[in-house]
């Protein structure tokens, strides 16, 4: 019994934007995620330091436990694409996907933004949950199509990423 208690007393994480120390701390946990791809540490820094505003962490206890990596599309500003989202075992069941993610969007380096895209592999039941909830919450139209395909852009070395596109209402939005 003490223990289910523990679990609805979970302290919320903390949400920050990340900073060029954090790319180790993300690296780790993006490594302790699977499936999600690791990328190389380098790669994670400067997702910390260069891509900040569009970049958050959540913290428990001082500890990184959730990272949302994404950007505005330079060639459209009214979509953030979400690189990778990653939530450590100790953070699940706590809402912090979504929470992180409606973050992001009331920044206002989102402000121009209503439209979010991800790629997500046809098994990452995770992602696929997550992004499905986050649509219903932002009251939004989900649609997806295959992207990146295993034969033509992976050389078969990895499965079909496919372009989940989430097109939010103006209600959603003005409410971020």
């Amino acid at each position: 019994m003490h223990h289910t208690m523990e679990m609805f007393h979970k302290a919320m994480p903390s949400l920050r934007k990340p900073c060029a120390e954090d790319g180790a701390a993300v690296w780790d946990l993006i490594k302790s995620c699977k499936p999600l791809d690791e990328n190389s540490m380098y790669c994670n820094l400067v997702q910390c330091e260069h891509f900040s505003d569009t970049c958050i962490i959540g913290e428990m206890d001082g500890e990184v436990v959730g990272w949302v990596a994404g950007y505005v599309r330079p060639d459209d500003p009214e979509t953030l694409f979400v690189w990778q989202v990653a939530v450590s075992e100790k953070a699940r069941g706590t809402g912090l996907g979504t929470l992180m993610l409606n973050e992001l969007l009331s920044r206002e380096s989102c402000a121009a933004v209503n439209r979010l895209q991800t790629t997500i592999t046809r098994d990452n039941a995770a992602s696929w949950a997550l992004f499905r909830k986050f649509s219903d919450i932002a009251d939004g139209e989900l649609t997806s199509e295959p992207y990146f395909s295993k034969s033509e852009h992976f050389n078969d070395m990895h499965d079909t990423e496919h372009m989940v596109t989430i097109t939010m209402s103006e209600s959603a939005k003005a409410a971020a």
